[in-house]
């Protein structure tokens, strides 16, 4: 199976990254290879507030996140698609948060795959989990 060109990646995806681990660099190697990048403005902000938390400059996460991706704020019509996945799976993926959600949905409406390791989107065929 060949990895889709086009991904949205979520905040832990961008956290691993900003902190130069080794699943941060095979995340750099995905964000290279992909045809397009896209974040959530809630996947924004869960990293600047994660980057301030450890007293790292947000500031610089952010210019990463911009200049790597495009950022995708959600319509009316994405946030009503976004608050019923958590309802429609929440006998198979009960922890799938909002925030979550709408990077789900977005990588859905886009034809894309959410890039992450968060274990929250074990099971998701829409999702490329590292381990």
């Amino acid at each position: 199976m060949t990895p889709t060109s086009k991904l949205v990646l979520d905040s832990w995806a961008w956290v691993e990254l900003l902190t130069g681990s080794e699943k941060g660099r095979k995340v750099e190697s995905r964000i290279l290879s992909a045809e397009q990048v896209y974040t959530t403005t809630f996947s924004l902000a869960e990293v600047i507030s994660v980057t301030a938390r450890r007293g790292r400059p947000s500031e610089k996460a952010a210019e990463v996140i911009r200049s790597n991706s495009k950022i995708l704020a959600p319509s009316g019509d994405d946030s009503i698609e976004s608050g019923l996945i958590p309802a429609k799976s929440k006998s198979e993926r009960s922890n799938l948060s909002l925030a979550d959600s709408f990077v789900l949905q977005s990588a859905r409406k886009l034809g894309a795959k959410v890039l992450t390791g968060d274990p929250d989107f074990q099971g998701v065929k829409d999702a490329e989990l590292f381990s």
